[in-house]
């Protein structure tokens, strides 16, 4: 009985084989135990740097060249806006802030990994970081043109709301980092802090409400359906049957008036 001839795989077996090779060498969670939340207040023995020009982002970024980040998801968690954005915005530089050591290890070990296999996410990386504080001492002004605070830690008791990731203070350097046009997209599962995040952005002279559907028809589509469904919290709503509130506000540019 004559040998059957040896087919060449097809594209599509090709990259099933690339996604299971992926598959087998990512971190899993069960390794990187942490608490939930972290108290942004504590003494987390942070190095910052001391200005954004001395942060030498080619160690982040090996593939890219005098570039700097230009999205910035605050409180990143397990990194799934991270990885869900960077090969749909090749040319983009991402990085995620996470205060957790062992959750931002977990980050950082899932990047080198898909890296390993595949070009698709040589832009995206991770700090530890508490983003609370010294957040000008990261980005340069009007550097950023995407802000993102997805599902942040609510902060039910009163006496903990100056912990709220949004609030006056940090809005004012929230508006300096981002560029004139950029956006702040803000999502939770907890309807006081919603009310929380909009009524303090609406206060904010800087900041300005954005409908979701202007923001869809400008292009950033793919952008919001992964502030819905991309993180770990996210799809731990879908899964409880959940609602979700998002919030966009765009950063908008107020002429001075000379006296």
């Amino acid at each position: 009985m004559p040998k059957r001839k040896r087919t060449a795989p097809t594209a599509a077996a090709a990259v099933a084989a690339t996604m299971s090779n992926a598959t087998s060498v990512l971190p899993q969670k069960k390794h990187y135990r942490q608490r939930a939340h972290a108290n942004p207040f504590s003494d987390h023995s942070l190095v910052y740097p001391s200005s954004p020009d001395s942060i030498d982002w080619s160690t982040h970024y090996p593939a890219f060249v005098n570039q700097r980040p230009s999205f910035a998801d605050i409180g990143c968690g397990f990194g799934g806006l991270l990885i869900t954005l960077a090969p749909q915005f090749p040319d983009a530089l991402i990085i995620g802030l996470e205060i957790r050591v062992q959750v931002t290890q977990y980050v950082q070990d899932r990047i080198t990994a898909l890296r390993a296999t595949s070009d698709n996410y040589q832009n995206v990386s991770v700090i530890r970081a508490n983003a609370m504080k010294f957040l000008p001492n990261f980005f340069q002004k009007a550097s950023l043109t995407a802000l993102f605070f997805l599902f942040p830690d609510p902060h039910f008791k009163i006496r903990k709301h100056k912990a709220r990731i949004i609030s006056p203070t940090l809005l004012a350097e929230y508006a300096y980092v981002l560029a004139p046009g950029g956006i702040v997209y803000t999502i939770t599962d907890v309807e006081d802090l919603a009310q929380w995040m909009r009524a303090h952005l609406d206060a904010h002279p800087l900041f300005q409400f954005v409908e979701e559907q202007e923001l869809r028809n400008e292009g950033k589509g793919p952008i919001l359906d992964a502030v819905y469904s991309s993180t770990e919290e996210g799809k731990k709503v879908e899964r409880n049957a959940g609602q979700k509130w998002l919030a966009c506000f765009r950063r908008i540019e107020v002429k001075r008036i000379n006296t």
